[in-house]
């Protein structure tokens, strides 16, 4: 049986793995291992209701079972705690969204998502909410250092992850060779960086930078998480995580524009009664694909080499069923949904 190789350790990549693990099917995962990137600065929400036209996240039911699911069991195996399930506060941002949002809460496909209305909603010392707000579940944030960190001891143990970066492969009708090595299919998980190889040049990335702040801010013992004019993760540490910004186009990868920063840290002003300070900035790219949630499924023209990206904001999330789906294709032969299926393109 030949084994796999998977191109990139961040969350679409390290899942993957996970889920080629569970089928007992032999893999390789080759990792840069950029000390910073887009999975390891994210802040790893899972919220039913997103956007800002407050909308349900699509098949948020059956991802956010599978991600729980898949998480805690991981949990078990590693002993670590990497997912964090709480409810998340969203506090609207002006009269047309507090406007739109009269108009759906009382839709009843909301309903499951909503917790019974309490006064006040959050601290009106610590907190401006001039629009009102919710709060919504089931709800929580994914530790992705962690998750990254445990996973990746594991797959080392195994042998199975290997640091380096692969400039070129070799593909037959049979196999795919990278030096010396031959493999039943490579899967490319770069996240933004794919758009940058000419087997994926006709996939529409569109990416954005964006920046996330770490904070410190007497907020009264709140542990929710709360999304206003931008959001707030609490930390174990007593420190929280604000973000994000958000830059198309950009140059270079992991340098804001002034511009963002300022923006991000007048949104804490909106958002903050209480006085903060910025401890820690981070800065890395999304990879995002226009007009898809997701992108996955064998490459045009070349059968042996397979793509894994385009999860956005919502990889910690989906990541987990979307892994699960594309090892069914590759190894079963299973037809890919049309919404995430590349050849769609």
């Amino acid at each position: 049986m030949r084994p796999l190789l998977i191109l990139g350790g961040g969350l679409a990549g390290t899942t993957l793995a996970w889920r080629l693990w569970e089928r007992g099917q032999p893999f390789l995962l080759v990792d840069r291992d950029a000390p910073v990137t887009a999975s390891k600065i994210a802040a790893g929400l899972v919220t039913p209701i997103t956007g800002m036209r407050l909308g349900l996240s699509w098949r948020y039911d059956l991802f956010h079972a599978e991600a729980v699911g898949f998480y805690r069991s991981l949990e078990a195996r590693l002993g670590r705690t990497f997912y964090h399930e709480t409810p998340v506060v969203r506090l609207l941002r002006s009269e047309w969204q507090a406007g739109l949002w009269a108009k759906r809460c009382h839709r009843p496909e909301f309903a499951p998502y909503l917790q019974p209305p309490v006064e006040p909603l959050v601290n009106p010392e610590v907190f401006a909410q001039p629009f009102g707000g919710f709060e919504q579940r089931p709800g929580g944030w994914l530790d992705t250092v962690a998750y990254l960190q445990a996973s990746r001891a594991f797959f080392e143990a195994a042998g199975c992850w290997r640091t380096g970066e692969v400039e070129a492969l070799d593909e037959t009708p049979e196999a795919v060779r990278w030096g010396d090595a031959e493999f039943a299919t490579a899967v490319w998980c770069t996240g933004w960086q794919a758009a940058q190889r000419p087997e994926l040049a006709d996939v529409p990335f569109q990416s954005a930078r964006g920046s996330i702040l770490t904070v410190q801010a007497d907020t009264r013992g709140e542990s929710r998480v709360i999304s206003g004019a931008c959001w707030l993760v609490p930390r174990g540490d007593g420190s929280l995580r604000a973000g994000p910004t958000y830059e198309v186009p950009f140059t270079d990868p992991h340098t804001p524009s002034p511009e963002a920063l300022a923006g991000l840290e007048q949104k804490l002003r909106d958002l903050l009664r209480v006085d903060f300070q910025v401890t820690d900035r981070q800065t890395a790219v999304r990879p995002i694909v226009r007009g898809r949630e997701a992108l996955l499924g064998r490459l045009p023209r070349r059968s042996r080499q397979a793509c894994f990206s385009g999860l956005a904001s919502k990889g910690v999330l989906r990541a987990p069923w979307l892994a699960q789906h594309l090892v069914a294709h590759l190894l079963d032969g299973a037809a890919l949904e049309a919404e995430v299926d590349l050849t769609g393109l």
